[in-house]
Order: structure tokens, then C-alpha cells, then sequence
């Protein structure tokens, strides 16, 4: 009889204690809590059989070999930033925690920064910062390089360079033989471009080279909107969507907060030392309740942003072509639907849409840098979050399954409209949307026959089941002749 999973993680994790010694945490050391609960959302924190903690690709070589071969299961953990339970933490399994692959090694003479995947991005920031550099990289400092980059990946440099996938020059990978392979451009350029979006399906990479630029002072900060201010803010947003003359130094995202204290904080950034550049001109007539505005680093920019207050998490993404119509019904089903009185009498239940204008550019510019696996449309459009957060594990299922009814609503908009689109962001996806899917039928299958090549045996599929995967192929349709 084969062992079942949890007895294969315990062979498993005694044999790897043995290889490599103390980067094996069992449940019995003392880093082992902090660890299994490294991740950012508790929604995701789990009881692992044991935590790995490599710190070269050697090693994790070695760790996904004795896995293999024990046909024990394991997760993945970059920043951990993910709510989806199971994305980035295991129970009965193998938490491979990247903690210790945290390396940022700068080349003043290439411009290249060599990132290991548990790296975090204020991290990468600070250590550019020095050198007058900045990347293409994460909104948010506290989340880690790996998971966001394999997702694709949304920087405020966006427009300019593309995605933060578009930006890699070369990826370090572990392959489910234990094989440590280099993916360039011109070295498995296949797995070069299927790690550009395809996320842990090939296997775990161990280090980022990226590509950087020179960054110094930008514009901007954040504005607080309330009450009548938050739909004339809406409004704004399609104005400066419709400039059919995008300013690519300008970004901005949107995080309302609608209910009962409707309120919306607007980010800007302006890539140049510019003060209150024309690019975000439809905003300046309105009224903010607060602003903390003005020349500053693009990580103290970042840096405003104010914490998670609340512990538990949940989101889904959805996409479109932005209306004044759709921003108007979306938000007031967010204000009003029978949904938000669930969530608001759940304790510290809050409903939050994210809003991320995406112009045509972004997609453009990962063209020019090679391509990537999403099928991006070279169209503006809006990437739409619809968030709940909570308290109590209690709470959990009111939560969800108050969250997955008025995203239903928000997406029926969106469909009766016409202005759907067929791709979905990855890194604010829930764990049950088909993200791979969204990318074409035919990105999926070029997906799916390079995942055949590498991982023949389709390890990261079934030994790993957190993530999202390519999807198997439509069985053919009964023959009636």
C-alpha cells in the first residue's frame, strides 16, 4: 500500500533532517511556529510536517528530490501574501519557505540585480536606492519577489517597461529531477517565457536577474476622499482613463471603502520630480478630505500606505474596459447590496474594491520586451479587486461566501455591459478562478506542452496543490457517426 501523504511527509521530512541538517524545522523546534505562521493572512496558516529553509539552490535541489521521491506533498512560500488557503502553506506536507533565498546582489556595471525569491520588494528598494536605481517591481514593500513576479507581476513602472515578468533577464530553476537549469532568452527560452506568468508549474525558481532603471525623485502621495467626493472621484478615474494621450510617467490605484463611512484613497505617482502634472488634472478639481502630497522616493511613496488592520483576508479579480456607467453600478452594489450588511455585522467586517486603471502601454511594452504567457489585450482597461477582511476564524465561511456573492454581481455588470474581458490578474486572484485559462487557448496550450517537457511527470501539479495550474485538456466530445 502506498503511504499516504502525511506519512510520506514525516519519511520525507526525517530523511531531509538528515541531508541538510538544521534547515529542516520540525514541529518540536522553536522557529517552527513563527514559521508555519510566517504568512501574512491567517486564512492560509497551517500545520506543515515540517518547514524547509534553503539557503542555496543546492539544497533545494536536494529537498525537491527527497520530496519527489517520497511522493510527499509541499508548498511554496515566497512573501507568503497570498489569503488563498493552500497557495502558500501546507497541512501534512512540506512548507519549502524561501526565507533564507533572500539575496539582492547589485551590478553596477550591467545595471542587473540578482534577487532571490524570498526577498522582499522594500528590501530590493532600499538596496537600489543607494545606487540612484529602482525596477520594476511590487506596489506594496512587504511583499515578497517570487510569488508576485511568476503571477506576472504590477509595478507603477508599469506603462513604461510592462509587467514585472517583462523584466526578467534570467530565471534560476529547480526542475522536479532536481536538475538546477538557467532560463534566458536564448538558454530553455521556452521555460523563459512560460515563467512569465506560469507561475510554479515548472518548478521553483531560486533566483531573479532583473533589469533596472534610474529613478530619483517622483510626485505624488495619496489623497482621502469621503461621502459625495467618492463617485465624482470614480468619474475622474474614466476621465483620466479616456486621455487618449496616456502620460506613461503617470499611475495611480484606487482602494474604496463603501458602507456606511464611504470613503476612497486615491494613490498617484509621477515618475518625474514634477509637481502637479497635467496627467492627473481631472482630480484637481475635486475636494479630498486629506492629502499627504509632494516630492518624495518612490519607496517612501510606497511606504504611506497605511497597514492591514484587520488580520483575515479574501479577493477576487475581475477585468474591463472602463465606463462611467460600470464604475457607478459596481459601486453602488459595493455600498449597498444585501451583502455588505453580512459582512459589516461580522466583527470588523469590511468590504474594500481596488481599483487599477491599466492602459493599453502595459501590454505594449511587454511586447517589445519579448512577451509573456498572460495574452494581455493592448487595450486600457480596469483590473478590479473586490476584498473582504475579518477578524475571526469563525467568521470564515459568512465571509467567503458573502464576498463570492456580490463579486458574482459585480461580474454580471461587467458581462451585461459588454465590456468584459477575458483576463484575470493572477495576484489578486481567489484560489477557485481559472486564472491560466484566461490567458488563450493558445498561450495554454503552448503552457501546458512546455510544462510536459519540464515536468513530465507533472510533479508541481500533483505534489504541490496549492497555486494556480494549467489546466488539463478538454476531453474530445463523443463520437455520434
Amino acid at each position: 500500500m502506498e503511504p499516504s501523504g502525511a506519512t510520506a511527509s514525516v519519511f520525507a521530512c526525517n530523511k531531509l533532517r538528515s541531508a541538510i541538517g538544521d534547515m529542516i524545522k520540525l514541529p518540536s523546534d522553536e522557529q517552527y511556529v513563527s514559521l508555519s505562521q510566517g504568512n501574512w493572512s491567517p486564512t492560509t496558516w497551517k500545520r506543515p510536517s515540517c518547514i524547509a529553509v534553503p539557503e542555496t539552490s543546492e539544497q533545494m535541489a536536494t529537498i525537491v528530490k527527497i520530496a519527489v521521491q517520497a511522493k510527499a506533498p509541499f508548498a511554496i512560500r515566497s512573501g507568503g501574501h497570498s489569503p488563498n488557503p493552500g497557495d502558500a502553506n501546507i497541512d501534512n506536507g512540506i512548507l519549502i519557505s524561501t526565507t533564507n533565498l533572500s539575496q539582492i546582489d547589485f551590478e553596477d556595471r550591467t545595471k542587473v540585480v540578482s534577487v532571490g525569491p524570498g526577498a522582499i520588494w522594500g528590501d530590493v528598494y532600499t538596496a537600489l536606492e543607494a545606487f540612484n536605481m529602482s525596477m520594476v517591481g511590487g506596489r506594496v514593500p512587504s511583499v515578497g519577489v517570487g510569488g508576485l513576479t511568476l503571477g506576472g507581476g504590477l509595478s507603477y513602472l508599469s506603462d513604461q517597461w510592462g509587467m514585472v515578468c517583462d523584466n526578467v533577464l534570467a530565471y534560476e530553476v529547480v526542475l522536479s529531477n532536481g536538475t538546477i537549469v538557467e532560463a534566458t532568452a536564448t538558454e530553455h527560452s521556452d521555460l523563459f517565457w512560460a515563467l512569465k506568468g506560469g507561475s510554479s508549474n515548472f518548478g521553483i525558481v531560486t533566483r531573479f536577474d532583473f533589469t533596472t532603471v534610474p529613478l530619483g525623485q517622483v510626485w505624488g502621495g495619496m489623497q482621502l476622499y469621503t461621502g459625495s467626493e467618492v463617485p465624482k472621484l470614480l468619474a475622474a478615474l474614466n476621465e483620466y482613463q479616456s486621455n487618449p494621450n496616456k502620460d506613461l510617467d503617470a499611475n495611480l490605484i484606487i482602494n474604496t471603502v463603501p458602507g456606511t463611512n464611504d470613503s476612497a484613497l486615491l494613490t498617484m505617482v509621477y515618475l518625474r520630480p514634477v509637481e502637479r502634472p497635467a496627467a492627473f488634472a481631472p482630480f484637481y478639481k475635486l475636494a479630498p478630505a486629506l492629502e499627504q502630497i509632494g516630492l518624495m522616493t518612490l519607496p517612501q511613496l510606497m511606504n504611506l500606505f497605511p497597514g492591514d488592520a484587520l488580520p483575515r483576508w479574501a479577493w477576487y479579480v475581475t477585468s474591463f474596459t472602463p465606463s462611467d456607467e460600470a464604475y457607478a453600478r459596481i459601486h453602488e452594489l459595493l455600498s449597498s447590496g444585501p451583502e455588505v450588511d453580512v459582512i459589516k455585522n461580522i466583527t470588523g467586517g469590511s468590504l474594500i474594491g481596488v481599483v487599477e486603471p491599466i492602459s493599453a502601454s502595459v501590454a505594449l511594452a511587454g511586447q517589445a520586451r519579448g512577451g509573456n504567457a498572460l495574452g494581455l489585450q493592448a487595450v486600457n482597461q480596469t483590473w478590479m479587486e473586490v476584498a473582504v477582511a475579518w477578524w475571526d476564524e469563525a467568521d470564515d465561511d459568512v465571509a467567503n461566501d458573502a464576498l463570492a456573492s456580490i463579486f458574482e454581481k459585480v461580474e454580471a455588470v461587467t458581462t451585461e455591459l459588454g465590456i468584459a474581458l477575458e483576463y484575470k490578474f493572477m495576484n489578486d486572484a481567489h484560489k477557485s478562478q481559472a486564472i491560466i485559462e484566461s490567458y488563450g487557448d493558445a498561450n495554454v496550450q503552448r503552457l501546458r506542452s512546455i510544462r510536459d517537457a519540464y515536468d513530465p511527470k507533472h510533479i508541481f501539479q500533483s505534489l504541490l496543490p496549492g497555486g494556480q495550474k494549467i489546466p488539463s485538456p478538454q476531453s474530445a466530445p463523443p463520437n455520434c457517426d
